[in-house]
C-alpha cells in the first residue's frame, strides 16, 4: 500500500480530495488498526479525513475492517437478541442514564453489552456509574461473555474489545481533533449480525451518514440523536427514534417539539453517586421513569425481538411502569 499516494489523494482539502473506494478504505483502516501505519503517516491520514469528511463508502470500508478484527460474542440461547450499547461521550451537564437503560433491558430479560472508555475527559462515564452501582468492568472478552450468559449484563472497556480502535481514539490527545474512530465505535457489532445496536449521533448531519452506513452493512439498529452524545433518549424531550433493519429505516417515535408541560424529576447533578441513588429509586418504583426513556425502552424491546410488535413492547413497559402511558 502506497501511503504517500493515498495521503496525496485524500489530503487536498474539502474540494480537491478524492474519496477512497470501499475496498481501499477497508485495506487502509485495517493497516491502521493493525499498527502497520507509522505515526507520521497516521496523523496525516487522520487530519486529511477530518478536513475532507469521510464518505459513506469510506465509513463502510472502515467499519468492515473494524468489525473483521472484533472478537465474536455469542448470543445467549433466548428469543431476544442482545442489545449492544456503545457509550463514548459521558455527561457533564445532565446525568448519564445509559447504565439505567441497560439495567432496565436486563430486567426485561434482554442480554446487554455496554462498551466504552474508562477515562472521563472531564465527563462522567458509564464505567464510573456502573462501578458506583457495583458492576465492575470486565477484564477480558471472555469475562464479558460469561457475565452476559450468567447475569445478562456486561460492561467491557474498548481497550479489551478493540485495542486498535482504542489507539485510534487516543490520537485525539495528540492531535487535538476527533477522527473516524469516534464514529466507528458507535457502530461496532461484537455479535457479528446477531444483535440490536443502539446508535447515537451528536449532530443531525451525523444521523444521515450513520443511517446510510447502517443500512448498507445490513445492521439491526435503533438510531437517535444522543443526549450529550450518549445513546439514551433525552429525558426532557424525546428525540426521533428510528429502526434501521434489512436495509430500510422506520420511524418508531417522532421527535417532540412542544413546550414542556412538566419537567421530569431528575438527579440534582451529574456525579456518579447522585446518578446511582436516583437510578435505584427509579428501579424500585419510588420515582417515575421519564417518558422519553420509557419510549426508547419499548423500541428496544420491539427491535430486539423481546416483543412481537411495538404495541406489545409499550404494554410490557407500561406494566413495569405501573400504568405509564407510552403513546
Amino acid at each position: 500500500m502506497d501511503l504517500a499516494l493515498l495521503i496525496r489523494e485524500i489530503g487536498r482539502g474539502a474540494t480537491g480530495a478524492r474519496d477512497l473506494s470501499g475496498n481501499e478504505a477497508r485495506q487502509l483502516y485495517g493497516a491502521m488498526l493493525d499498527g502497520m501505519v507509522p505515526d507520521l503517516e497516521l496523523g496525516a491520514i487522520a487530519i486529511a479525513l477530518r478536513m475532507k469528511t469521510e464518505s459513506v463508502d469510506e465509513m463502510v470500508g472502515f467499519l468492515t475492517a473494524a468489525n473483521e478484527r472484533l472478537p465474536k460474542l455469542q448470543r445467549p440461547g433466548i428469543r431476544a437478541q442482545p442489545v449492544v450499547i456503545p457509550s463514548y461521550n459521558g455527561a457533564r451537564r445532565g446525568a448519564n442514564l445509559t447504565p439505567l437503560l441497560a439495567l432496565l433491558l436486563r430486567r426485561h430479560g434482554v442480554p446487554v453489552l455496554v462498551h466504552g472508555l474508562s477515562q472521563d475527559y472531564g465527563r462522567v462515564t458509564s464505567e464510573q456509574v456502573f462501578c458506583e452501582y457495583g458492576l465492575a468492568p470486565c477484564d477480558s472478552v471472555h469475562e464479558a461473555q460469561q457475565r452476559i450468559d450468567e447475569n445478562g449484563l456486561a460492561y467491557l472497556p474498548l481497550s479489551q474489545l478493540s485495542p486498535g480502535l482504542a489507539c485510534q481514539l487516543a490520537l485525539r490527545d495528540r492531535l487535538g481533533l476527533r477522527n473516524s474512530a469516534h464514529s466507528l465505535v458507535k457502530m461496532l457489532d461484537p455479535f457479528h449480525g446477531d444483535a440490536l445496536l443502539l446508535a447515537a449521533a451528536t449532530h443531525p448531519d451525523y444521523i444521515d451518514s450513520m443511517r446510510a452506513v447502517l443500512r448498507l452493512v445490513g445492521a439491526n439498529a435503533l438510531l437517535l440523536r444522543g443526549t450529550e452524545g450518549e445513546p439514551f433518549a433525552n429525558p426532557k424531550r424525546r428525540p426521533a427514534i428510528e429502526h434501521v433493519h434489512a436495509g430500510v429505516s422506520d420511524t418508531l417515535f417522532e421527535a417532540e417539539h412542544d413546550s414542556l408541560r412538566n419537567l421530569p424529576q431528575l438527579p440534582a447533578n451529574c456525579d456518579a453517586r447522585t446518578t446511582v441513588i436516583w437510578m435505584r429509586r427509579v428501579l424500585v418504583g419510588e420515582l417515575p421513569l421519564p417518558l422519553p426513556l420509557a419510549n426508547q425502552l419499548a423500541c428496544c424491546l420491539y427491535a430486539c425481538g423481546r416483543a412481537t410488535d411495538l404495541n406489545q413492547a409499550k404494554a410490557l413497559v407500561a406494566v413495569e411502569g405501573k400504568g405509564l402511558s407510552l403513546a
